[in-house]
């Protein structure tokens, strides 16, 4: 029997022209920077690699070029993120070290109203403190002492043994009423206390302060000596109710209260 060949326009195309077709298209396409994922599925349906070449190697620079760009990508976005970790981390150091040097701030104020409270309260107790009118000095005459030498008849203060020239201080605070001559108490000083007391300082050999000026305690006001109704060098001291004479109390209770040992 004989066997006709099929002719015309219904003849398929060979395997080998359609494969040269696929990889002239996938060329081009490669050829404009289009290479495009559907060509992988024609690729695949191929029987023999080496009818493939051509579009292996199209499709091979495509994922090449696609990695690359990926690869660009992904150390961007890691750059990106580094650069975000930074800015966060020196951001939270800032707001570290402001809130390091407030704190230090708050700490060093309190100190200095710590200090500046202590520095008050010593100069208060300073000024409320009381000491002797004659450093390591003895009282040689006490109070209300009798004799025909006080024309009151008795001793309306202290005496405290001391040469002529010795220092004589103020025994507190408080401010000068009166400075100069004093009759038999000679040379003198009244000063009226802040408790509202009045102490006086007589047979002053000199006196260093004048009325309203204000002494502390301690404060050097005079030298002692002998001027006055004496039979020798010394410092008369009274503590009184009042800056006249005739209002003494006991001058060594007076100073005991005040924390003076006498």
């Amino acid at each position: 029997m004989a066997f006709t060949r099929a002719a015309g326009k219904h003849r398929l195309p060979s395997r080998m022209k359609r494969t040269t077709r696929r990889t002239v298209g996938v060329a081009a396409l490669a050829t404009t920077g289009v290479v495009g994922t559907l060509a992988a599925p024609a690729l695949a349906a191929e029987e023999s690699p080496v009818e493939q070449t051509g579009l292996t190697q199209a499709v091979t620079l495509g994922d090449s070029v696609a990695q690359e760009i990926d690869a660009q990508a992904a150390a961007q976005q890691q750059a990106a993120a580094q650069a975000a970790a930074r800015e966060k981390a020196e951001a939270a150091a800032k707001v570290r070290a402001e809130e390091a040097a407030a704190k230090a701030k708050a700490r060093a104020e309190k100190e200095r109203e710590a200090k500046a409270r202590a520095a008050r309260e010593a100069e208060r107790k300073r000024l409320n403190a009381y000491t002797a009118p004659i450093t390591g000095s003895y009282v040689s005459t006490g109070y209300q002492a009798g004799g025909g030498i006080w024309s009151s008849g008795s001793h309306t203060g202290i005496d405290f043994h001391a040469a002529s020239g010795t220092a004589v201080h103020a025994v507190g605070s408080g401010t000068v009423v009166e400075a100069g001559w004093g009759g038999s108490y000679g040379n003198q000083v009244v000063i009226k206390m802040t408790d509202g007391t009045y102490t006086q300082y007589g047979h002053l050999s000199s006196i260093g302060v004048s009325v309203g000026q204000t002494v502390t305690p301690g404060q050097q006001i005079a030298l002692s000596g002998a001027t006055g109704n004496v039979t020798g060098a010394h410092l008369h001291f009274e503590a009184r109710t009042t800056a006249e004479y005739g209002s003494d109390m006991d001058p060594v209770a007076y100073l005991r209260s005040h924390g003076v040992n006498v």
